[in-house]
């Protein structure tokens, strides 16, 4: 059993091939991660996979800093094994994943780091779209297909949203939007007033895309505007020939988790990001 390390996105998803199809939801970050880097290399990135005796694949992972670790679903010995062989072991503040396996993983690097500890940062829950069910009513306004003129707006609310997860909001956001909006893939709600909520959907691989983000800026909020334009990017993801609609909700937020299930998705795994100090 061992792990293969690469900096080719391209090797990594060809490798991991099958692995990844038996069960794309659970691979779902994997997936949508390295296909962005498929389009847009990134050169600080590291993928694996992890190889029984007989050569088959039960894991795998992405890397990229600053980022953490991002794990799939994996045997527990692969997320122990991994912390012994991963490039820039040294500067892993964190890990993201399902429980088990992100815990294995923080686990074998704390315990060979004289004294480090870890912290349960987030908790989340991947949901899979069953029988979409839009909001009924629906609030005021329409969806709409984002376009070029809608990207500063985008790239603003998507600072905010960064900000609201507890992530870099000191960034340049506009190469992740410009892509989303060139391939149609980022859906605005908009009122009379203007757009007032928006959502956008990953690429269709291997079957799954996941919505991600869903924003409406806090003075909008509650009026059913996030619910709409949710249902609008997953009706859309379903006519684009999307298999399996996913999306992530954090736990410590009841409203959108009961939001999702309204709508029609039905949770599949729980996940954490845990810090390591």
């Amino acid at each position: 059993m061992t792990w293969h390390i690469t900096e080719d996105a391209d090797a990594f998803r060809a490798a991991a091939h099958e692995h990844f199809a038996a069960d794309p939801a659970r691979n779902t970050v994997l997936l949508t991660l390295s296909e962005g880097a498929r389009r847009r290399p990134i050169e600080s990135a590291r993928y694996g996979w992890w190889t029984e005796p007989g050569g088959k694949v039960t894991g795998a992972f992405l890397f990229t800093l600053p980022h953490e670790p991002a794990l799939g679903p994996m045997p527990v010995e692969a997320a122990r094994a991994l912390v012994h062989v991963l490039p820039d072991a040294a500067e892993v503040t964190g890990v993201r994943g399902e429980r088990e396996t992100a815990e294995a993983f923080a686990a074998e690097l704390c315990g060979g780091s004289g004294g480090r500890g870890w912290t349960t940062t987030r908790r989340m829950r991947l949901y899979r779209l069953g029988e979409l069910t839009p909001p009924d009513p629906a609030p005021p306004g329409r969806a709409r297909t984002a376009s070029a003129e809608d990207v500063p707006l985008a790239v603003a609310w998507m600072r905010n949203f960064a900000r609201d997860i507890g992530e870099d909001a000191d960034v340049d956001y506009t190469p992740n939007i410009e892509p989303r909006v060139a391939d149609g893939r980022l859906h605005l709600w908009e009122t009379e007033d203007g757009p007032v909520s928006m959502a956008s959907i990953s690429p269709i691989v291997a079957g799954q895309a996941r919505v991600s983000p869903v924003y409406t800026p806090a003075g909008l909020r509650g009026r059913g505007y996030a619910g709409a334009v949710t249902g609008a990017v997953s009706r859309a993801a379903l006519d684009a020939g999307a298999e399996q609609v996913l999306l992530f909700t954090d736990l410590s937020n009841p409203t959108s988790n009961a939001l999702y299930q309204r709508l029609g998705y039905r949770p599949v795994t729980d996940h954490v990001g845990l810090t390591v100090s």
